[in-house]
C-alpha cells in the first residue's frame, strides 16, 4: 500500500459535510469515514443513547481516557483496516485531529460554509436524533463546535465551497469544478 491520502471535510453543523462526502465517495469510488459515526458507534457500544447529550458524554470520556486525538485514532484504525489509499473523512473538528492525520497521511481539507440561518434550516429538515430541536439548541451546538476548534480547521482549509444558495445539483457541480484541483493538490504535498 502506498502513501495514505485523506480528503478531510469540515464545516459547522448543517453546512453539508455528509451530503458532499457521500457525493464524492460515489463519484470517485472511494470510502468515507465519518468521525461522528465513530462517536455514535462508541456511544452504543458503551450503553449510551444516540441523543446529543449522550454523545457529548462519550466524547468527553473518550478524550479523558485517550487524549484529544482519540476519535481521529479510532477513525484512522478503520481507514487502515479498509486498505484504501484514498479516503474521505467527514467531520474533522479540531486542529489536534488535523495534526494527527497529517503525521500519518497526505491530507487536504475541504471546508463547507453556510450561514447560521441556512444551516439551521437544513438541520431542521435532516431528521437525525441529535439535530437541534430549537434555535437555542442550535446556537449551543455551534458554541460547542467552536470551542472544540472547528473555526481554526475551517480557516486553514485548502478548498472551500460556500453552500448558501445552492441547490443539491449546484453543490455537486461546485465539487466537480474543484475535483481535479483537489486530486492534483495531493501530488504537491
Amino acid at each position: 500500500m502506498g502513501q495514505l491520502k485523506i480528503l478531510g471535510i469540515t464545516g459547522m453543523p448543517g453546512a453539508g459535510k455528509t451530503t458532499i462526502a457521500l457525493y464524492i465517495s460515489n463519484r470517485l469510488g472511494i470510502p468515507t469515514f465519518s468521525m461522528g459515526d465513530v462517536i455514535r458507534e462508541k456511544s452504543v457500544e458503551l450503553g449510551f443513547g444516540l441523543d446529543k447529550e449522550s454523545q457529548r458524554k462519550v466524547v468527553r470520556m473518550l478524550r479523558e481516557q485517550g487524549g484529544k486525538e482519540i476519535v481521529a485514532k479510532l477513525t484512522l484504525d478503520k481507514i487502515v483496516r479498509s486498505g484504501s489509499e484514498l479516503t474521505i473523512i467527514d467531520g474533522i473538528r479540531s486542529m489536534d485531529e488535523v495534526e494527527f492525520f497529517r503525521k500519518k497521511a497526505k491530507m487536504t481539507i475541504l471546508a463547507l460554509h453556510a450561514s447560521p440561518r441556512r444551516r439551521y434550516s437544513l438541520l431542521r429538515n435532516r431528521g437525525r436524533n441529535d439535530d437541534p430541536k430549537n434555535l437555542n439548541e442550535f446556537l449551543e451546538r455551534d458554541r460547542l463546535e467552536l470551542e472544540l476548534g472547528i473555526g481554526s480547521v475551517i480557516a486553514i482549509a485548502d478548498f472551500m465551497i460556500v453552500n448558501e444558495f445552492l441547490s443539491l445539483d449546484e453543490l455537486y457541480r461546485e465539487f466537480d469544478y474543484l475535483k481535479d484541483k483537489i486530486l492534483e493538490y495531493f501530488n504537491q504535498l
